[in-house]
């Protein structure tokens, strides 16, 4: 099988490693990669937004499989198109069509599905163009923190959660005027705020069928302590301490066979991976938001957990046999700790050199996501640069292994957060 996986990060690395021991692949093709998929297969430089040149690229080089990494072509049809086009029909598409990615393209959708179907949720209001005075009557009705996201897709900084009534107020009128986020903003969502521990729930569907990954907790602010700005993701480990049986009952009756339902009664076509960001609150879940794809930087940590071969996974959910697989999870934990640059996610500088010597016990590996090749050196290309996993008996021992890593890379302006492991 020859396999076209899209994007650049560390999530796309992290699958086709996964997939590279597999008995049914037969070449491996990135687009555009990183340097370190260039170890893995052969990099094609494109724009994932670019259908007809992912389309080219596929029949250029006989691809039997496109993987989807990032959430954007899902969202703007790639599947879509791919269905659309006699040339590409034997190609199987691992990804959501449009209407399906809509539960992570639109707040709003999201929410209100939610709602529908009766999927535990914070309380929430939705405002578009013409609705700041009621914005910012509903948000003062509400309690502080304040949550505001914008609806759209916003490279996963759409988010402000304050304290300060006048800056939630300032983040409201900035989104709808468009000025904050860009076109994402233009419609907002103002939600209760909701305190618990929050939890990264990945399923594998065709809409019918489905198959939980190992769960995982993912530190998305910069600094320890959860202190600073929101980024992209600053390490995740799995197993999670918070996670007991009596909570994934409810999880899988409450939130995931919900969600099924709801898209089988909505005729919403569903083929591919589904992120649930919840909170546990006082033991019970609600659901944060929903994903069309697996998420960075918890793949890095669940996929080592499958045990099952993740081609064969996902064969069998492009040609409806999911039913029929049975998915192994392996009983070790791991964690990543993700190396970023300097000024993350602020303004940083490339082009940084990076070195690093890996220990050859095979209970870790580095994991790149903002990475190039120029000429025979890597360096960095972004602001999450590498990530450090670490597997062991316990979340204790996987971190300790991912930071041995991370203390073994080098490169100007590298910084971690030190408390990837603790659960508070």
């Amino acid at each position: 099988m020859r396999v076209l996986i899209l994007g650049s990060g560390g999530r796309e690395h992290a699958i086709g490693l996964k997939i590279s021991g597999s008995s049914l692949l037969d070449a491996t093709f990135f687009a555009p990669g990183n340097a370190g998929t260039e170890e893995l297969g052969t990099n094609v430089p494109l724009d994932p937004m670019d259908f007809d040149a992912v389309a080219a690229c596929v029949l250029e080089h006989g691809i039997d499989m496109l993987v989807v990494g990032p959430e954007a072509p899902l969202v703007e049809g790639i599947v879509d198109f791919f269905a659309a086009d006699e040339r590409l029909s034997n190609v199987s598409v691992i990804g959501p069509p449009k209407a399906g990615a809509a539960l992570e393209g639109s707040k709003k959708f999201a929410k209100e599905f939610m709602h529908k179907h009766r999927i535990p949720t914070a309380k929430y209001g939705v405002f578009g163009k013409g609705d700041v005075r009621d914005a910012l009557a509903f948000l003062k009705s509400m309690k502080p923190p304040y949550v505001v996201k914008a609806s759209g897709l916003a490279a996963g900084k759409g988010v402000i959660v304050t304290e300060n009534l006048r800056e939630a107020e300032a983040a409201v009128r900035e989104m709808i005027k468009g000025q904050a986020f860009g076109g994402a903003g233009k419609e907002v969502v103002i939600e209760e705020f909701l305190k618990g521990v929050e939890v990264s729930m990945f399923a594998v569907t065709d809409g019918n069928a489905w198959r939980l990954l190992s769960p995982a907790m993912d530190y998305k602010r910069i600094g320890d302590g959860n202190q600073g700005p929101n980024t992209g993701g600053m390490g995740a480990i799995s197993p999670v301490p918070h996670v007991t049986p009596e909570f994934m009952e409810k999880v899988k009756n409450q939130v995931v066979i919900p969600t099924i339902r709801g898209l089988q009664r909505d005729h919403i076509p569903y083929n591919g991976f589904l992120f649930f960001g919840l909170m546990k609150v006082q033991g019970d879940p609600y659901v944060i938001e929903y994903n069309c794809r697996l998420g960075d930087p918890e793949t890095q940590i669940v996929l080592p957990l499958l045990e099952t071969d993740l081609l064969h996974l996902m064969d069998g959910l492009a040609n409806g046999l999911l039913s029929e697989i049975d998915v192994a999870l392996s009983p070790k934990a791991a964690a990543a700790v993700i190396l970023a640059s300097e000024g993350y996610p602020g303004s940083y500088e490339k082009g940084k050199g990076i070195t690093w010597e890996v220990p050859s016990d095979g209970e870790g590996h580095l994991i790149h996501a903002g990475t190039r090749l120029d000429g025979n050196e890597v360096v960095t290309a972004g602001g999450r640069v590498m990530a450090c996993v670490g597997l062991g008996a316990d979340v204790d021992k996987a971190a300790a292994k991912a930071y041995a890593l991370a203390d073994a890379v080098s490169f100007e302006g590298k910084t971690h957060r030190s408390d990837i492991g603790t659960v508070s």
